[in-house]
């Protein structure tokens, strides 16, 4: 979790450079879930700013030259109007603040992932947008790539690659969700024919299996760097791993391309 940057920066900056070791040429800072509606909904005593600032400055220790770091900016974990009760506009707010404290921060750009809608996505991108003149990664998590790929709010993956388009991000693409690798290639060439942005993908480690109540993600990295290349095949410029893919996975990706 984001609070690990204050309360054990070391390990998560041993785990950057991990990454780094296995070839990344960019790393995400940890702050997934550290914007202010997020923190406050789980009553974390989290100073936003702090935990932002650490996040960026962690992952740029970590770097060395011709790398970079994107701040990781992900849900509030609250539905939006008129499904929950919070407002697109007080979103946006607390968007635009955890931008401008990783800009702030010194990051080379933002990822905006695993958004499940596609409204609040944009919420998030208007915010990336007005925080800083960077660019914007846009990422959404499918449910199922059945009816042209539909994330839990049933955004279709054309329509979300429409949409994200025409609001101004600089990639966008899939990450996460409850698909393997070889089914995000799918998702991938669906938006592949309704953007011409690049396009990134970032899937799991297979699809999540509950063992002992854990999620436990078993893809080892041969075949998840085989169906990172399917991705590559459907016209991903961009590629990365999310839930359970560690440093020998991106090793395996990296010695792939």
């Amino acid at each position: 979790g984001g609070q690990s940057n204050i309360s054990h920066p070391e390990a998560v900056l041993a785990i950057h450079r991990k990454y780094v070791e296995s070839g990344a040429d960019i790393l995400i800072t940890n702050t997934l879930t550290m914007n202010r509606a997020q923190i406050e909904a789980h009553k974390n005593e989290i100073d936003v700013k702090q935990v932002n600032l650490v996040g960026a400055e962690l992952a740029k220790k970590a770097i060395g030259p011709g790398q970079y770091i994107v701040g990781d900016i992900g849900s509030t974990g609250k539905l939006l109007k008129p499904y929950g009760d919070l407002s697109p506009e007080d979103a946006e707010k607390a968007f635009t603040e955890q931008a401008a404290i990783l800009a702030e921060g010194g990051v080379n750009g933002f990822i905006i992932e695993t958004m499940f809608d596609l409204q609040e996505a944009l919420c998030a991108l208007r915010a990336c947008k007005k925080a800083a003149d960077l660019p914007v990664i846009v990422s959404m998590a499918f449910n199922t790539v059945k009816s042209g790929g539909r994330t839990i709010m049933g955004n279709s993956a054309r329509d979300c690659a429409k949409a994200i388009t025409e609001a101004g991000a600089s990639v966008l693409g899939a990450n996460c969700g409850n698909i393997d690798p070889f089914q995000m290639a799918e998702i991938i060439a669906i938006m592949h024919d309704a953007t011409s942005l690049p396009l990134i993908a970032q899937p799991n480690a297979g699809k999540p299996k509950f063992i002992d109540n854990k999620s436990v993600f078993d893809l080892g990295p041969s075949d998840f760097a085989s169906g990172i290349s399917k991705c590559i095949q459907a016209g991903a410029k961009l590629v990365g791993g999310c839930c359970g893919t560690g440093p020998e996975h991106i090793k395996a990706v990296a010695e792939l391309l």
